[in-house]
């Protein structure tokens, strides 16, 4: 019989993967409870967005619970897997000096979380 998972994702959110991806490192493969804990005292910017992320996915699960009986004990959950991948580019124009412009790339990532039962 095939794991049962629960998934959540975040797409577009206006970070760099690069930046997300050192936060998502440190939640891998973490219980919920833990890595809620761990984002909770983090400094960097995507700690919240990652946190919410994290407390959709419970929901989703205790939702499978009511309208599936998927049987999921939310207290058990841990990350399996948090993937996050660079979405499309925002270029912008910036000024620079004796009239000139230069490019800047806004980058955006996408976010996914599977949940899992320990």
């Amino acid at each position: 019989m095939a794991e049962m998972e629960v998934k959540a994702s975040l797409r577009n959110y206006r970070i760099s993967a690069q930046k997300a991806r050192l936060v998502a490192d440190a939640v891998r493969n973490k219980g919920v409870e833990e890595a809620l804990n761990i984002l909770a005292v983090s400094t960097k910017k995507f700690a919240g967005p990652l946190s919410k992320l994290l407390q959709s996915a419970v929901a989703n699960a205790e939702d499978k619970n009511d309208t599936h009986n998927a049987g999921f004990d939310v207290d058990r959950l841990r990350v399996a897997q948090i993937s996050v991948n660079e979405g499309s580019s925002m270029w912008r124009i910036r000024a620079r000096a004796q009239g000139r412009a230069s490019w800047v790339q806004k980058r955006t990532s996408h976010i996914n979380v599977v949940l899992n039962e320990k």
